[in-house]
């Protein structure tokens, strides 16, 4: 038996999963605040106090809260990994790479871990996404700061496709052979695989026979209720002088805003000088003047846990109101499922085709799959289900452990004789 460790990494939540003596892998539980829980939020929250310090997960939200225009608040800062236009994230006076926010991510989820982790495994498993985040992604990037990022463990660290390991997690609970495809939607990436399953007791549970990936997901869905709630009222799409011409604002400051793992990025000297430059000759300075507002005063994560209140709520009802009150902009909307669903369609639909991509590289077609396992915070959607209900009828639909079947099947996989059969 390994003494393996298998790490689900995400862009919102990361888990992780240690095999004991009895040979199955148990979820770690993390301290917080209020309770402890399996679920680590993927944040960090930095202030000055004697130098720079800084807390991650529960903690992150935590300090953030009680304190944060003193605060610098990152997160879903894995959706930039495979990102060769990222190269540092400035807090206060420092510059972080990726690879050091990882690090200090790591330093703090192991500390709040209780002691499960602090003798070193033999094995790490950390799950990778099938596609990276991002518009043109690296992969070779995104292995060169994994590999920094992982090397601290003082293991072998082996990378598994997600979806993979929610597969080996899944394929504990059935009793004959199967084919399955399992859809994986976290918060930067939505990744599919397609697993054949053999009966319990072959030597080889489990074979991929295709894979497939966009950079499309929970994230994103927030970017689409950023921008149909938020932006406008900042400016997007409103006019500045220009001499004599009146220009349309650049887009590229609602972009970042819309996305998590840039918009607390925003809050540095450059960018705030050009917005304050670009306030004094927009026809509407008082919209720019809310941007500046929401950035200067931290508000990023209030309206990231503003628009995650209302993706929950319409998961559960056909209508909902959103509420956001950050102190100088307050924000009041009654937002209909039907109206969510039309705002995300073309996201659903690129996710569509890239599980036609999946099924076309394992070689087989809708009736050649067995069982489908959704997992992932971003399955609960009612109309990201519908995409496989509708396809594959609800009696061949699983799901469960949503936030955790991941790090349980990288664990499993830790197990195998030949971990580096599954490694990508």
């Amino acid at each position: 038996m390994q003494d393996a460790i298998g790490l689900d990494f995400g862009t919102t939540n990361s888990v992780v999963a240690r095999v004991r003596a009895d040979g199955q892998p148990h979820l770690v539980d993390f301290a917080a605040p209020e309770e402890t829980s399996a679920v680590f939020r993927s944040a960090l929250c930095f202030w000055e106090e004697d130098g720079l310090a800084y807390e991650a997960g529960p903690w992150a939200i935590a300090d953030y809260l009680e304190y944060p225009q003193g605060s610098r608040f990152l997160q879903s800062f894995k959706s930039v990994a495979a990102s060769a236009t990222f190269e540092h994230a400035s807090v206060f006076d420092k510059r972080f790479r990726f690879e050091e926010l990882g690090k200090l991510f790591l330093a703090k989820l192991s500390a709040h871990a209780g002691g499960a982790l602090a003798t070193p495994p033999s094995r790490v498993v950390v799950g990778r996404p099938v596609h990276y985040a991002g518009a043109r992604p690296d992969e070779a990037l995104a292995r060169q700061r994994y590999d920094a990022m992982f090397a601290g463990f003082g293991a072998e660290i082996h990378y598994v496709y997600e979806p993979l390991g929610a597969a080996f997690s899944y394929a504990a609970r059935l009793e004959d052979s199967a084919t399955i495809l399992v859809a994986d939607f976290g918060g930067g990436t939505s990744d599919f695989s397609v697993v054949r399953v053999a009966p319990p007791g072959s030597p080889k549970r489990c074979t991929p026979l295709g894979h497939a990936g966009i950079g499309i997901a929970g994230d994103q869905f927030d970017s689409r209720i950023v921008d149909k709630l938020v932006l406008p009222i900042l400016g997007f799409g409103g006019l500045y002088r220009s001499f004599d011409k009146q220009l349309e604002i650049p887009r590229g400051y609602f972009a970042d805003f819309s996305d998590w793992s840039r918009l607390a990025l925003m809050r540095n000297r450059r960018t705030l000088e050009e917005l304050r430059k670009l306030q004094r000759s927009a026809l509407d300075p008082e919209a720019i003047g809310r941007m500046i507002a929401i950035i200067e005063q931290e508000q990023g994560y209030r309206l990231y846990d503003s628009v995650g209140q209302l993706k929950r709520a319409l998961s559960r009802d056909d209508a909902a109101d959103f509420h956001f009150d950050g102190e100088d902009v307050r924000i009041d909307a009654t937002v209909t499922r039907a109206e969510f669903e039309g705002w995300i369609a073309a996201d659903l639909a690129r996710m569509k085709a890239t599980v036609d991509r999946a099924l076309a590289q394992a070689g087989v077609d809708e009736s050649g799959i067995d069982r489908v396992f959704l997992t992932g915070g971003t399955s609960l959607i009612p109309s990201v289900r519908a995409l496989f209900t509708q396809r594959f009828g609800e009696d061949r639909i699983a799901s469960g452990g949503e936030l955790t079947s991941i790090a349980n099947g990288l664990a499993l996989i830790g197990q195998e004789e030949d971990v580096a059969a599954w490694a990508v």
